[in-house]
């Protein structure tokens, strides 16, 4: 397959580092808010909180994730990086699908559980230990997603670990025998 030339592929890292910061700052203001909300005792603020928290998952931390997993993807696909050529690759695809995966299990779920308690309950929420317990998967989560998508930009910049060295089939076969 023919590679991209360099200004459709500077548009496309550029679009891939644009989703990649959306994501990390929608989920940065998503854990300090939550951690904010905790001095709240009004239950119609407590349920504004948790309704724009769950706003921002679904319309901007769930479209940048998969935008940026999307344009990682493509410029996997049609430059030289390749999927699996560097380690710092591999590991950013491992370290990208593991997030949206336990984004999709578990941060969501919590969030959108913790929007519904507080819509029915009020302030009475903070009491109710599911609500709770959810409150702190989303922050604890929250500043786990968070950190790793620091650990992502990071090696983005770096590209540490250099290429892997792939033998041919022929290569392995012969060292085989």
């Amino acid at each position: 397959m023919k590679k991209l030339s360099v200004k459709p592929k500077n548009w496309l890292v550029s679009l891939h580092v644009v989703s990649g910061g959306l994501w990390f700052g929608a989920a940065f203001c998503l854990v300090a808010s939550a951690i904010a909300k905790g001095n709240t005792s009004n239950g119609d603020e407590l349920y504004a909180i948790n309704s724009v928290l769950k706003f921002i998952d679904d319309w901007v931390i769930i479209p940048t994730a998969m935008l940026s997993l999307l344009t990682g993807g493509l410029l996997s696909w049609l430059t030289i990086w390749g999927f699996t050529k560097h380690y710092w690759v591999i590991v950013k695809w491992v370290a990208t699908v593991t997030l949206i995966t336990t984004g999709t299990i578990w941060l969501g779920p919590w969030l959108n559980a913790m929007t519904a308690i507080s819509d029915t309950q009020r302030s009475q929420a903070l009491h109710n230990p599911l609500y709770v317990l959810d409150q702190k998967g989303v922050i604890i989560g929250g500043l786990i997603q968070t950190g790793s998508l620091v650990f992502l930009i990071v090696i983005s910049v770096l590209k540490p670990w250099g290429r892997r060295l792939i033998q041919s089939s022929k290569e392995t076969s012969e060292t085989a025998t």
